[in-house]
């Protein structure tokens, strides 16, 4: 099986753990837009506060890619993600992974990320680039770029210590190739045909073999970002 267009999540998935795991034992988190607490078991060395709104139920509004459960029992604050009721600067570290497409004012997030976060302290950051509609009707940006970072960041007193790109140009396209055939028979009622499932092997080798000699390809397209930020000020002894 080719691997090309397959690694979004996994990278992602892997990047997020090994930063939660840099973060010093004993420091306060904030899972903000926690969902299911993936990250809970990451987050066994830290003391772990898991935020959401808690309105999606799996099913949202039937529209585009839905989960059909979602469990989210066990989170400690249920509220909206711009208004959470702790005093400022009571978190080490706030993790906020593939939230923002979901907020209708990821602007307003960030701030709030600012308010609370201690001077020195970790903001961990993932949302896609561009994104199918998902969690409807709690679907408000399909992506963000790498400017959108370096703008509201910068705006609101952080500074960015890492900004990442998940996956590249190629690695997309091979990614929504290999969906054609669940959303063609979900939205055109059309099978794929064996001339077709061969056309599209031949194109996902070439375009494995293009990932593979990439050169910058993610500056017009890629899975999304992964950003690491400090809020500037000095750290308290």
């Amino acid at each position: 099986m080719m691997s090309v267009g397959t690694q979004n999540e996994s990278t992602r998935h892997e990047w997020v753990v090994q930063t939660l795991a840099d973060i010093p034992a004993g420091h306060r988190i904030l899972d903000a837009g926690a969902g299911e607490r993936r990250y809970r078991s990451a987050c066994t060395h830290l003391n772990y506060v898991a935020q959401d709104f808690a309105s999606y139920d799996g099913r949202g509004d039937g529209v585009g890619l839905q989960t059909g459960v979602w469990d989210q029992q066990g989170l400690d604050i249920i509220c909206d993600i711009s208004s959470i009721p702790e005093p400022d600067l009571s978190f080490d570290a706030i993790l906020c992974t593939e939230v923002l497409e979901h907020l209708p004012d990821p602007n307003a997030a960030i701030r709030e990320f600012s308010r609370l976060l201690r001077p020195g302290g970790r903001l961990i950051l993932t949302a896609p680039f561009c994104s199918l509609t998902h969690f409807a009707p709690f679907h408000f940006s399909s992506g963000f770029n790498r400017y959108y970072y370096q703008n509201v960041l910068g705006s609101n007193d952080f500074t960015i210590q890492e900004l990442v790109s998940n996956g590249n140009y190629f690695e997309f396209l091979a990614q929504e190739l290999q969906r054609v055939p669940s959303i063609s028979e979900r939205y055109a009622r059309s099978d794929t045909r064996m001339i077709e499932r061969f056309a599209t092997k031949v194109l996902l080798s070439f375009l494995k073999r293009c990932s593979m000699r990439d050169s910058g390809s993610d500056d017009l397209l890629c899975y999304g970002y992964h950003v690491l930020a400090e809020k500037n000020g000095r750290t308290e002894a």
